[in-house]
């Protein structure tokens, strides 16, 4: 069982706890930390995108955030963000790396496997500089499919268009300063 803080609309615990399956079968607001790689080429600037599993309980197959991850109740954004690269990547990184971009909120509603899903979360957005090959990281299989690197001005294009099966906020993209 995962409980997760109820939060406000800016991402405050208010003391409460949810579990993460009810906080998505009733709407309950939580928080995420979402963590995006960058690496430069001479082109410009790259982003990673991990493909999620098909077993995911939402948006399986699609293109993501780098590592992103629900926040545990009693954990800090920045903790829980470095805690997901190294489960979902396999990567270590240091709170220094962490490049903090803001909150955003995320609400939305669809189905999955047959059962509603029922998103209102506030995300903390971090990018990192990290210049690692997908073969040098260790995937954790259960969360994540594969990774792909990708120029940071075609991954946006990709995602307004919808030219990619994804789950990402152009909003999400645009707080990132390249």
């Amino acid at each position: 069982m995962e409980l997760l803080d109820v939060v406000d609309e800016n991402g405050i615990p208010t003391g409460e706890t949810v579990e993460r399956s009810i906080a998505h079968a009733k709407g309950v607001r939580h928080r995420t930390s979402h963590v995006w790689l960058l690496r430069r080429r001479s082109e410009g600037v790259e982003v990673l995108l991990q493909k999620r599993s098909d077993n995911k309980d939402s948006f399986p197959g699609c293109y993501d955030t780098s590592s992103a991850g629900h926040i545990p109740a009693g954990v800090d954004f920045e903790d829980s963000a470095l805690r997901e690269l190294r489960e979902e990547l396999g990567l270590t990184a240091d709170c220094s790396e962490l490049n903090d971009c803001g909150l955003i909120r995320i609400q939305s509603e669809s189905f999955f496997h047959g059962a509603p899903f029922k998103d209102d979360q506030v995300s903390k957005v971090f990018y990192i500089w990290k210049d690692v090959e997908p073969e040098a990281m260790k995937l954790q299989v259960s969360e994540v499919s594969g990774v792909i690197w990708m120029p940071l001005d075609e991954c946006r294009r990709r995602v307004r268009d919808n030219s990619m099966p994804h789950c990402i906020l152009p909003e999400e993209l645009d707080m990132l300063p390249f």
